[in-house]
């Protein structure tokens, strides 16, 4: 059964430690590492929103704390969005990398295996994961959960209100750049991919997984698509749904 969204109200467990990778308010992780003795796989997370800065990294620290109560240390990334000083394209996205490489940089520190480390994103948080992939070689996985993977597509169905054109900073006639650079369907990725979607979602149509890994497919990229019947939008991230399972599965098979 569908638990609609209510995930974002319902207060997450509380990080070990956050971490500052940069200067502005906006520029911290929240990390959960396992009690057990590292060095640990590391799940580098970043949360959706569409971008925009009303939408934080809260929901999705009951993800985190399902998979570092599985042996995972989790990572979990706030980063500045549209509405902030310095947000959308293509600041967001610097603010991602920056991360990764403080997290890379700081493994000993913090016990993580720098060698295994997947990327997970949610909504808006799969186009960041899998941008990243493109452009970090150490990211050997990704796994985007309800991801806007196409953005050219998000433009034409108009999703959240035209979030996309806020995000990039116009249409695709007006910032051909921005699209090309930032959309994951333009981009090759390295990294295996998982694209996981709910058959009911209604925020962001299961169309874009399906039709990412075909096209990513026909090029010899490792894309693999889950869908998962009767799962909303929320459901792949609330560990109490029953979609969760097949999460869980993809991200421990991804770490191992």
């Amino acid at each position: 059964m569908a638990l609609e969204d209510d995930i974002l109200s319902l207060a997450p467990p509380k990080a070990d430690v956050r971490v500052a990778y940069g200067s502005d308010q906006n520029q911290f992780v929240d990390l959960c590492p396992p009690g057990a003795k590292g060095p640990h796989a590391l799940a580098i997370v970043i949360h959706g929103g569409y971008w925009r800065a009303k939408y934080d990294l809260g929901y999705m620290g009951h993800l985190c704390a399902a998979l570092t109560a599985k042996g995972v240390a989790t990572a979990n990334l706030e980063y500045r969005r549209v509405g902030n000083a310095g947000g959308g394209w293509p600041g967001t996205f610097a603010d991602v990398r920056a991360a990764y490489q403080f997290l890379l940089q700081n493994a000993p520190q913090y016990g993580f295996d720098a060698r295994r480390v997947v990327a997970i994103g949610h909504s808006a948080g799969g186009q960041l994961a899998l941008c990243l992939a493109a452009h970090e070689t150490g990211v050997k996985t990704v796994i985007s959960l309800a991801g806007v993977v196409d953005l050219r597509r998000a433009y034409e169905l108009h999703l959240s209100n035209d979030a996309v054109v806020e995000f990039l900073g116009g249409t695709p006639a007006e910032v051909a750049d921005h699209y090309r650079e930032a959309d994951p369907m333009k981009l090759a990725v390295g990294a295996r991919q998982w694209l996981v979607h709910g058959a009911a979602d209604d925020v962001v149509p299961p169309a874009l997984s399906i039709d990412y890994v075909s096209a990513k497919q026909k090029t010899k990229e490792d894309a693999r698509l889950v869908e998962i019947a009767g799962a909303g939008h929320f459901d792949v991230v609330d560990p109490r749904s029953e979609a969760w399972k097949k999460i869980d599965r993809v991200v421990m098979d991804s770490v191992g």
